[in-house]
């Protein structure tokens, strides 16, 4: 009987403490932070991966991360988000536009999803200033959902992967599409007519006159028939 008593107290202990490690959050992993190494014990993040490789940017975000106090938000677009970009969608980008779209996706602070809720739109990414509208993003959010906004397109943050020190990584159900290329130019306008091309006068031909007079430049004009006829007669007479 009282082994029986010490044995049901030792297999609640154990249970009381595997709840308890359950609930606990994640801990910050040791030593530098990786954003490649996160995506990859997350999954599904194989094509976001490859652009962060092709255009550098994951370097950079893992220097910035260690080397500094300046804390960094990640939208991670899945594999599935990219798939179903329109076919040709990131080949058409230059490598220029390419490090744009990575930055388009990181946040120069460390968010945490109810920071989401009060912050002032549009909020400042990594590619540009958002004040100027160069690459505005927008933030809503409905109960704990949060959602962001292009101008182009919406995507959904579906779920936390790695918040700890001064990282926050999220997952994208989309890939943010900037504006400034994937927006529709507005109509061009047609130019203003210049002032010389306004109310031009048209110089009409003066009347040619048949008198004996002299002209400014000192060409005698013609002189009528008759009227020569009749001074030849007069000289002779």
């Amino acid at each position: 009987m009282k082994m029986s008593l010490i044995t049901v107290f030792f297999f609640f202990f154990l249970h009381c403490c595997s709840k308890t490690s359950a609930q606990s959050p994640a801990t910050a992993p040791s030593g530098p932070l990786n954003i490649t190494a996160i995506l990859e014990k997350n999954g599904q993040f194989t094509l976001f991966i490859r652009l962060l490789g092709s255009t550098q940017q994951g370097n950079q975000i893992n220097t910035q991360l260690n080397n500094s106090n300046q804390g960094l938000t990640v939208f991670a677009p899945t594999d599935n988000a990219f798939s179903s970009l329109k076919a040709g969608t990131l080949n058409s980008l230059s490598d220029e536009q390419k490090i744009k779209l990575v930055q388009f996706h990181v946040l120069p602070t460390m968010m945490s999803t109810t920071q989401f809720q009060t912050t002032s739109n549009p909020i400042r990414t990594q590619a540009g200033n958002s004040a100027a509208d160069e690459f505005p993003l927008n933030v809503t959010t409905s109960g704990n959902q949060v959602n962001l906004t292009t101008g182009v397109n919406q995507a959904t943050v579906s779920n936390t992967l790695f918040t700890g020190k001064n990282l926050a990584v999220y997952q994208l159900d989309s890939v943010l599409l900037p504006f400034q290329f994937f927006g529709t130019p507005a109509p061009a306008t047609a130019p203003a007519p210049s002032k010389s091309d306004k109310d031009v006068p048209v110089s009409t031909p003066k009347a040619s006159t048949s008198d004996n007079s002299v002209d400014a430049s000192g060409a005698v004009k013609s002189v009528p028939f008759g009227v020569a006829v009749f001074a030849a007669i007069a000289f002779w007479l």
